[in-house]
Order: C-alpha cells, then structure tokens, then sequence
C-alpha cells in the first residue's frame, strides 16, 4: 500500500498536512487510512478527537464532500466527520483538498446529526465571492444531511450516484 500526503487548504492556505495510507483509489473515489493528525485532543462536545483515534477518509473528485469515519484505537466507531469541500484533486502522492467551513457529524448509531460551523461558512465570505461554490456546497450539505439520516448510511458512500 502506498502513501499519499492529504493537504487540507483553507482559505487558501495550508491549515494541515499529513501522511496516509491509500486503501483505494476507483479514479473517482479515493480510500485512505490515517491517524488523528490534530495536536492532542479535540473536543467538540458530542465527539472527542484524541491520539489513537484512525479515520477511514474518504474523498471524491467529483463531489463537494469528504466523509471521515472515526474509530478509536481499538476499533470502536465514533462516528462520520463530514467536511464539505471542493473535489479532491491528486498530483503523484498528493491529495489536496479546500474545506468550505461547512461541516457535518452523525454519531456511530446515527441518532445525532448536526451542521456544523454555518456562522465560518457565511463569514468566510465564499457566499458573496463564489456563487457557484456556494451552491455546490449548499447542495453538498443537503446530499449529507439526507445520506446521514439514511440508516445505510456508509453503505451509500460507496455508490456511484447518490441520491
């Protein structure tokens, strides 16, 4: 399995780096596995981001969404973070990705869904500078919200279209 490094760009600059392994990659979807990355532990509350924790990352190149699932280090499963995004783009072993600010969390049983950061996202200033992607986005975070009241939830990430 080969190594690629994920560049998570906000507001057009570098916010994180870091390596992961890549599970798979169809030449839309790409799989890949990597340890928490964050400095120590994130708490937001309802989910706890700590050392040990592994995210399954999965990214499109067609699709304004990414969607994490987290485990703790003995494979318990937290939930799905989903990031909304611009489509991934790849270069040799790089993945890069542009976060939008608009966020989502279902927890492992599914009974907490929540937007997250909708106050970033309009103080980002994207809505005001880019229409399109603000569409895009808005679209994206509708698909999710809709997916991740799905039981089925992780199953419909593997599609090829998603209602």
């Amino acid at each position: 399995m080969s190594v690629m490094h994920v560049v998570l760009v906000k507001a057009g600059r570098t916010k994180i780096r870091y390596p992961a392994v890549l599970l798979g990659d169809d030449g839309t979807h790409l799989t890949l596995r990597a340890p928490w990355a964050g400095d120590g532990v994130r708490d937001f509350g309802f989910v706890r981001f700590e050392p040990g924790d592994v995210f399954t990352e999965h990214y499109w190149r067609d699709r304004w969404y990414a969607v994490k699932e987290v485990r703790t280090a003995s494979g318990a499963l937290k939930g799905w973070y989903c990031d909304i995004t611009r489509p991934a783009v790849t270069d040799g072993a790089t993945l890069t990705v542009e976060d939008l600010d608009l966020d989502l969390w279902r927890s492992a049983d599914g009974t907490d869904v929540r937007v997250l950061d909708e106050d970033e996202f309009e103080a980002s200033g994207l809505p005001t500078q880019d229409p399109e992607a603000t569409t895009q986005a808005r679209k994206a975070l509708t698909t999710l919200t809709t997916l991740a009241h799905t039981p089925a939830f992780p199953d419909l990430l593997d599609q090829r279209v998603v209602p």
